[in-house]
């Protein structure tokens, strides 16, 4: 049954316990979770037997559980440190997803032979539109001293701001990962990031897996422009995609 409490809990230690159970013995309907969910069940089960206390066994199931508006409590080890990591992550994802929306400007810019001027671009978010973020004038700025500028990532302000927010970033993805919680948009956003500043990546492996499957040849670092082919299984002969006549 969902909105049936009146306040959640999240974190089972000795005090998050006396908490919950303080407040429902003055009458408040409490959920507690935790993220090792068989401290949820192992509390019901001892010091919350007999109250009214209900468990979640996931923050979706707790968020379902509670009554609008909804109030949580949460008692995490250092929660300023912790909110602070949050709002470094989510700053350094924002600013991945102009330098990637400023990036298709510029690629379309090539293919349509059009003349953008990238910085009044950033200028116009400005003009009326919901986003209003402050760091659309440091857009500006970078593209005023560098026009060329292939990827803001590449400037020295948006560089700086990822260096400073990026282990905070990297704590919090892994936290999320840990706990189970789908955070797409910081995922993803680091793995762009850490895409785009290494130069070799496991993905140069694809190379000798179509060369295993299918024959396609592949590049040695070293030695671009030059295709080789192996027999990988001893068995396929020396034959390569590139040999074939259709």
């Amino acid at each position: 049954m969902s909105g049936q409490a009146d306040i959640a809990l999240i974190g089972l230690a000795v005090m998050g316990q006396n908490l919950i159970l303080n407040m429902d013995e003055k009458g408040f309907a409490v959920c507690a979770y935790n993220r090792t969910v068989g401290k949820v069940k192992e509390f019901l089960a001892n010091e919350a037997k007999g109250t009214n206390v209900i468990g979640a066994d996931s923050l979706k199931d707790m968020v379902s559980k509670l009554k609008s508006p909804r109030k949580v409590m949460a008692l995490v080890k250092d929660l300023t440190k912790f909110l602070d990591d949050i709002k470094h992550a989510l700053y350094c994802a924002k600013i991945v997803s102009y330098a990637q929306g400023f990036m298709l400007m510029r690629e379309a810019a090539r293919e349509n032979k059009w003349r953008l001027n990238y910085g009044g671009i950033a200028l116009m978010w400005r003009g009326g539109c919901i986003i209003r973020s402050v760091f659309l004038g440091n857009i500006k700025d970078a593209y005023t001293s560098q026009p060329q500028l292939s990827n803001l990532l590449l400037d020295d302000f948006f560089k700086k701001a990822i260096e400073r927010g990026q282990d905070s970033w990297r704590e919090v993805v892994a936290n999320a990962f840990r706990w189970g919680i789908p955070v797409p948009a910081l995922s993803t956003a680091l793995s762009f990031y850490d895409g785009y500043r290494t130069a070799k990546l496991p993905a140069n492996l694809l190379q000798a897996q179509r060369d295993y499957f299918g024959a396609h040849t592949y590049e040695l670092l070293g030695q671009e422009g030059q295709f080789h082919h192996t027999n990988w299984t001893g068995t396929g002969g020396n034959v390569s995609a590139s040999t074939y006549q259709a």
